[in-house]
């Protein structure tokens, strides 16, 4: 019934740039019909138009988000000192992930020298590509502070 009345709605958009008002009504029996005219007292408006002109666009806003008038504000310096550690840590792990880089590739040298097989190796490769999307992912946050 669901998809039913979602497809009745998508056919009468349209109409509805010519109708002022669709209106959806509920007979006794629970049916329920979409129209332009108020078929019964059980009528909801669900679309409306306030002329039958082309439907206006709203006054462009300063910003897409505006903050709620009540939400708490930073001080500058506050949120700058916020930033400046959260780039403290973030370069802490990335010198923390190329060293685990380093010594994952290291250990891949050793087993490599060992003349290991590939299934043997295969661990050692993935710890490799692993520290490396790491470092990849946090050069990208880094880049977004600066």
């Amino acid at each position: 019934m669901t998809r039913s009345l979602l497809a009745l709605l998508c056919a009468l958009a349209p109409m509805a740039l010519s109708a002022q008002t669709i209106y959806r009504c509920t007979d006794a029996a629970g049916g329920v019909l979409i129209s332009n005219s108020r078929v019964n007292k059980n009528c909801q408006a669900i679309a409306s138009e306030e002329s039958p002109a082309a439907p206006s666009r709203p006054a462009a806003k300063a910003s897409a988000n505006p903050t709620p008038a009540g939400f708490p504000r930073i001080q500058e310096d506050t949120q700058k000192s916020r930033d400046n550690d959260r780039r403290h840590i973030l370069e802490q792990e990335l010198a923390g992930e190329q060293r685990k880089l380093d010594e994952a590739r290291k250990e891949l040298a050793a087993q490599d020298a060992a003349h290991a097989g590939a299934e043997r190796t295969a661990p050692y490769r993935d710890r490799i590509a692993q520290h490396e999307r790491n470092l990849q992912a946090l050069q990208k946050e880094l880049a977004n502070l600066r």
